[in-house]
């Protein structure tokens, strides 16, 4: 890899050209959801980290409003020196590293609505003298429903997969796995938290022409998400519900909570690295429960989700 011959002022204009990509599409996703709620506006925070860190980022959240209960969109442009901890926690050993990336969850206020959640992130990590000793990209989306729709679940993953496939027909699949098997509650035995997606990281550049190709192959994922996402929403933001129905989307709830606290290696980065807190457990949804030894009756359409989450299937 040509990574040892780089140092930060070198790819320097790279990092500002995907800084630029992920405002612009925080942008672009913000202005589409607001477009779609009708009645809730997105609440900005711009903010920068405590003396002594690098960087900061941008925070846009929404709730309480017509079909979204809860979103948020957050940016961040951060760096800093490793510390022990993210040596031991996240397995690296640098001197100093940089982070840019978009992360989403939208927590829709119908049941029949799935929650969804996606992220598109850059990372650099230098020796003592400024050179780089490793980079990545990472990313993905996933789908949690709390009611499952088959032909929404063929849409979410077939368009994630389209755009896959104009880059490389092998990698659906491989990511398609990578997801079901990250996203997966293993201390209750392997209960996976929705019907995924794909999910990917680490993906090295072997050289500048091969980071171009991993830059543009994140542009197109982070492009494709509105289409994957919006006509689900669409489809399902209307349909009647009742108490039943809350019950069990705040029974799922819990389990994404669980996930996201327990095992989600961006909320871990973000408390290893002391990241801000409020940004960090955006992700988490307004309402969630626990009951105990809790089953749905089997046979019902709850059954039918668990079902899915038990046992992750090929939609495409």
């Amino acid at each position: 890899m040509d990574a040892p011959l780089l140092n930060k002022t070198t790819t320097k204009e790279f990092r500002s050209r995907w800084i630029e990509y992920i405002y612009g599409l925080q942008d672009t996703i913000c202005a589409a959801l607001g477009k779609l709620d009708g009645k809730a506006v997105f609440k900005t925070d711009d903010w920068e980290r405590a003396a002594g860190k690098g960087g900061g980022g941008r925070t846009r959240v929404m709730d309480m409003g017509a079909v979204i209960e809860k979103a948020g969109v957050n940016t961040s442009v951060v760096f800093g020196q490793v510390t022990d901890a993210m040596r031991k926690q996240l397995q690296m050993d640098g001197d100093s590293w940089f982070a840019c990336g978009l992360s989403l969850v939208i927590h829709p206020l119908n049941p029949y609505v799935p929650t969804v959640h996606a992220n598109w992130r850059f990372f650099e990590l230098y020796d003592g003298g400024g050179y780089i000793k490793d980079r990545w990209f990472g990313g993905g989306a996933d789908l949690t429903p709390y009611y499952l729709f088959e032909e929404d679940a063929r849409h979410f993953h077939g368009t994630l997969k389209k755009a896959l496939d104009s880059f490389d027909p092998d990698l659906y699949p491989r990511y398609k796995k990578n997801c079901d098997d990250y996203f997966s509650n293993t201390h209750r035995d392997k209960e996976t938290r929705g019907i995924g997606g794909i999910f990917y990281d680490h993906l090295r550049p072997g050289s500048e022409a091969h980071a171009e190709d991993l830059f543009r192959f994140q542009q197109l994922n982070g492009d494709t998400f509105l289409e994957a996402y919006l006509p689900i929403v669409q489809k399902r933001k209307d349909n009647p519900y009742g108490e039943k129905e809350t019950f069990w989307q705040e029974i799922r709830r819990g389990r994404y909570v669980e996930f996201n606290l327990i095992h989600d290696r961006g909320t871990l980065f973000g408390l290893k690295t002391k990241g801000r807190i409020e940004s960090i457990l955006m992700s988490l949804p307004p309402r969630a429960r626990w009951v105990y030894d809790h089953h749905p009756d089997p046979g019902s359409r709850e059954d039918e989700l668990l079902q899915v989450c038990l046992k992750p299937k090929e939609w495409v």
